[in-house]
Parts: C-alpha cells; structure tokens; sequence
C-alpha cells in the first residue's frame, strides 16, 4: 500500500500548504511534511496505514494530506474514550463549561486561518467559511459551555401508594436524572467541517460523555484543527479522539467498537441505514441526521420575491449540498409561471467561479465525484421529461474545480427520480399543483422529511398547513432556523432531535431515581 494515496472521490484539502498563519497550538500534530497524525488518547499518533491526499475543489490542487487509521487504531481511540470517561463524566459542569468556553475564545481567535483552511477544503465562499463554518462551530462551543450548568435532575410529583405485594403502603418521592450515554462516536457531514462536529462534540462533553469523532473523508483537516483546540483549552487526554480515513474502513470500525455506547451520525440516509443495521446489534443509541428533500409550497397568495430569496438558497448556499435546501418546489398553478420567471433571473444573477475570489456566491461541489453525480441527476431530469430551465451545463469561467451551475428543472411530476431523490447540489425541481389539498398530499409524498416550508400571505393558512406537513421542522414565509428549536427527521430523514437544550437530551440517557418519603 503506497503511503500518500488520491481517493477516486476527489478527497479534500489537508495542512501541507497550510492557509493562515499555520501557528502551532501544540506540538506533534503533525510531521514536518504536514502529514497529519491521528489523535488517540491524547497523543498525535502516526497512521499505521498511511495518508491520503486532501484535494482542494475549486483547484483540484493538494491542500494537505490526512491519516489514514488502521481499524485496530480506532478501536484503541474508542478504549482510550472508555478510559477517560469516569474521570470526564464527573467533573464539575462549572469545569466542563470553562473548557469549552476557552476552546470557543481559541477558535475565535484564530478565525481567518481556521476559516481559510476550511474554505480549502470544502469549497465554502469566504463569507460562508468565516460566518457559517467556523463562527457558527465557535458559537455552538460557547452555546454548551452554558449547556453544561442547565439542570440534569427534574423532580416528579410524589404518588401514595397502597400497601400491597412491593411493600408497605406510603408516599415515594422520584426524581428524573439525565446521565451521559457513555463513548459517543460523532461522524461528521461534509458540507460543513467546523459547525457540523461542533454540534456533536460540544454537547456530547457539556453532558459528561467523551467522544470518537470520524470525519467525512473529504475535509478532515478542519476538525484536526479543531482537537488542537480542545487541547490547548485543556480537556484532558481521551476524552476527544479524532481519526479518519478516506474510505470506508475507520467509519465502520468507530460504529462497531465494543466501547462506543452511541453513535451521532450526519450524511445519507444509506449510510445512516447501514449504521443503524449495527447499532442495532449491541443496542448502541443513535441520533441519525439524514437526507433531505425539502418541499417548498408557494400557495397563489405568496410573495414570490420572498418564496424565490428562500428557495434560491439551494442555488448558492454550500453549491445545495445541504440537507435543509428548499429543493422540491410545489407552487399553485396560479403563480407557477411568474414563479418560474422569477427564480429563472435569480439563479442567472449568481456568480459561479473561485470562492475566494470577491462577489462569488456559487463555489464548487466537494469532489469531482460528486460533481459527476449532480450532472448525471440534471441529465437523468431531461430523460424523465423535465425542461431545463436555466443551468444544466459546466458554467463557464472555471477551468479547474468541481463546478455546478445553478440548474432550474421545470414540467416535473412527483414520480421523477430529480423529484423523489436527493441530488444534493444546486438544482431545483418544480411541480405545480391546484389546490391546497393537492400541495400538501404532493410535499408528504416522499421518502423524506427533514425540513419543508410553506409561502403564503395568510399567516393562518400557512400555518394549518404546516402542521400536516409530516417533516421534523417547517419554515413559513422563511428559511431561517431557530437555534433553540428541535431539529431532525421523520420518516427517512433521521432519529431523534438536537440543537439548543434538546442536544442535551439527545447525548444523556434518562434515569429514575426513587425513595419511599
């Protein structure tokens, strides 16, 4: 086995030719190559199989190179998080939060360099790398620095119970305690390297579990970088570990370790499927954020410029690889047209081309493989019937990269694959519909559920509608989030829910304690 590989699927970017100022949080984290080491029980710990190549999107050029980690070096990451839970999981929570608050203020600190190494790695547009990536990853950390002093004991009402067959008769006090799970395993998305594992890694410490973080194959570099953090905000040894791979061998190993209790999991529904096949043997707890195809129902009473800024996102956020994009659009017969006019001129307004360069709002898709991808679903959607709008070709400018122009398919039926799949790209499918009725059947037929939304000028209406949507979240007039409110999946779009306090709940188990009073 050669010692530096290229995956097929176009890897990411890695530390050799480190954007930023490249200081140095800690020492041994990586060979003066840039090679990348693992990080196993505290220690920057060689890969046994090599690295691989991290390939920049927008110029197919080498960022860095990461560690490719034997399944016997994942499963000592996964003891060494078993070792240290003991001492983790009863630490003060003033403790813990002081260390993640730190660990927010160190990422802050060094933002332009952190942001210009994921914005290497994933293609992100600078604005996005700064405010979305690595901003929203410092925001969450400092978010569960306060997470970890909410309470963890919720009293219940005493009960009187009658003397019988359990004992005698009296009042029994209880009390509800949410306690870690234990060894979490965080395997992260892709589409965004530092607010992704964030989520994941600083609610799961806020609650006392310590954590086997694998991530996606094509940016790991960031979360890297994010581990010199945590130890320079001084969590102790093992209760983070990172290791990854570019294929699918670390990912497996992480999930099936005898000492992982839970595993957290971002990325395809197939995947998730799979994952949860071997949870299920061992009884591990899961949290499964998976796909997504968004319905976005325009009802003839919207403002369109609205509906249209909302939808558009899928354009230009992350190139539409994100799982929440308004994708799948349902509009009233009534405004179809304008509707399509609309969004037409919008995605030609967009600038495709290199992400660091001033004005650009469209980058490239992660990897040449999944470029290929996106292209084979927009080629698929002529076959199936549907009229390319705008897009559907390589944009021009770009002479390198995995680009995708924006890609607008209309004359679409609900039982087209671009319809019923999830592309994740910058392409939007439109069907019409006539009545409400018709809108909402059309947007609960799908696989999915994740995130839908509803545009309509009467308040009320939209919000009937909203709650007979059967998706874990619903945006009226918006595509904006609350950051408190419960996110996740119904149907094949994932288990369970995170964000705000609920990630709390998501990463403890429940435990009833009671006594006779």
């Amino acid at each position: 086995m050669s010692d530096v590989r290229r995956p097929g699927d176009g890897q990411q970017p890695s530390d050799a030719q480190r954007p930023g100022d490249g200081r140095r949080l800690s020492g041994g984290h990586r060979a003066g190559d840039g090679r990348r080491r693992l990080f196993i029980g505290g220690r920057w710990t060689e890969p046994e199989l090599g690295h691989y190549e991290v390939i920049n999107p927008a110029t197919e050029e080498v960022v860095g190179l990461a560690p490719e980690a034997s399944r016997g070096q994942v499963h000592a990451a996964a003891a060494a998080a078993r070792e240290a839970l003991d001492g983790w999981s009863r630490t003060r929570p003033e403790e813990r939060a002081a260390i993640l608050d730190r660990a927010a203020d160190l990422m802050l600190r060094d933002l332009a360099g952190h942001a210009a190494l994921a914005q290497a790695e994933s293609g992100a547009t600078t604005g996005t790398a700064r405010g979305m990536q690595v901003a929203v990853g410092a925001a969450r950390f400092r978010r569960y620095a306060r997470g970890a002093l909410e309470p963890v004991e919720e009293p219940i009402a005493p009960q009187i119970n009658e003397a019988g067959p359990m004992g005698r008769a009296g009042v029994f006090g209880a009390l509800a305690v949410r306690q870690p799970v234990g060894v979490v395993t965080c395997i992260t998305s892709y589409n965004n390297p530092w607010a992704n594992p964030a989520g994941k890694i600083a609610p799961a410490l806020a609650m006392g579990n310590t954590v086997v973080v694998k991530p996606a194959p094509q940016d790991p570099l960031s979360v890297y970088r994010m581990a010199e953090t945590l130890e320079a905000a001084g969590v102790p040894a093992g209760v983070v570990n990172v290791v990854t791979g570019s294929g699918p061998e670390a990912g497996e190993a992480a999930v099936d370790a005898p000492d992982v209790d839970m595993v957290s999991f971002t990325g395809s529904t197939a995947v998730g499927q799979r994952i949860g096949e071997v949870c299920g043997r061992t009884m591990k707890r899961q949290l499964m954020e998976l796909g997504g195809k968004g319905a976005a129902v325009v009802l003839d009473d919207a403002d369109l410029d609205s509906a249209v800024a909302g939808i558009g996102t899928t354009f230009s956020f992350y190139s539409g690889q994100i799982c929440t994009a308004p994708t799948r659009v349902l509009v009233q017969r009534g405004v179809h047209d304008a509707l399509i006019e609309k969004l037409t001129a919008y995605a030609r307004l967009l600038k495709v081309g290199d992400p660091t360069v001033r004005g650009t709002v469209v980058g490239p898709v992660v990897s040449a493989a999944h470029r290929d991808r996106v292209d084979s679903y927009i080629e698929l959607g002529r076959k199936e019937g549907a009229r390319v709008v705008t897009g559907g070709e390589r944009p021009a400018g770009p002479d390198r990269g995995f680009y995708v122009a924006p890609t607008l398919l209309a004359d679409c039926t609900n039982d087209m694959r671009v319809v019923r799949e999830e592309i994740f790209g910058p392409v939007v499918v439109v069907v019409p519909f006539d009545d409400e009725e018709e809108g909402i059947a059309l947007a609960n037929d799908s696989d999915y559920g994740l995130i839908d939304y509803v545009w309509s000028s009467d308040v009320a209406r939209a919000f009937r509608i909203a709650r007979r949507l059967r998706a874990g979240g619903v945006g009226v007039n918006t595509v904006g989030r609350n950051m408190e409110a419960p996110f996740g999946g119904f149907k094949r779009s994932g288990v369970g829910r995170d964000v705000g306090s609920y990630a709390l709940y998501a990463y403890s188990e429940l435990q009833a304690i009671v006594w006779p009073g």
